[in-house]
């Protein structure tokens, strides 16, 4: 059995995907009881670890730790995104540079600017996503790094995945609430699949 499969499922109820190649199982997602990677939350500073840089946050789901803080004061208000996986009995990590990720898009409110991946190297392709990418978005403060996935791929659904994330991170940012809030549900296995495995 040659080539890459891609299976989308349920194990024992819980969202699954699977990545075959060549008959051998390369990369496997199962969806996990914590909020997982890419979860945006509204979150409260609590209090500074000192010796360590950091600061234990108040989230809706539990604490949550955000490493190299400067000039967080206890009380204040802030966006974090979930990095990965709390081991048993410790705080989410978390960090305050929030990406808006897609398949062929990442918009990246912090850091304005237009990037391509650098595994993109024809010249010609290059030029093509570039012009996509300044039409889609054309008076945003926001940067934009596209993808390797977009080597190739159809100009409206290049600009159809830039709008639906730009939309995105306009509408988290500019939420009004106040007190600690999930904003944003990080992607489940089979959204996981589709946006890491598009090769």
């Amino acid at each position: 059995m040659k080539g890459r499969t891609i299976l989308l499922d349920h194990l024992e109820g819980r969202e699954a995907a699977a990545l075959m190649v060549d008959g051998k199982l390369d990369d496997l997602f199962v969806e996990g009881d914590a909020p997982p990677p890419g979860t945006i939350w509204r979150a409260r500073a609590d209090r500074p670890v000192k010796g360590q840089g950091g600061m234990f946050l108040t989230t809706p789901d539990g604490p949550a730790f955000l490493r190299q803080v400067k000039g967080l004061a206890g009380g204040a208000h802030l966006l974090v995104q979930v990095t990965g996986y709390a081991e048993p009995g410790k705080a989410v990590p978390v960090t305050a540079k929030v990406l808006f990720k897609s398949r062929y898009a990442i918009v990246t409110p912090d850091a304005p600017g237009l990037n391509l991946s650098r595994a993109i190297r024809e010249d010609d392709e290059r030029d093509r996503l570039l012009e996509i990418a300044h039409e889609a978005m054309a008076g945003s403060p926001f940067g934009l790094i596209l993808r390797s996935a977009c080597a190739g791929a159809d100009e409206a659904a290049v600009a159809e995945d830039i709008a639906a994330m730009l939309a995105l991170a306009q509408q988290v940012s500019d939420d009004p609430g106040t007190g600690p809030e999930r904003l944003l549900d990080g992607d489940g296995p089979h959204a996981l699949a589709w946006r890491e495995w598009a090769a």
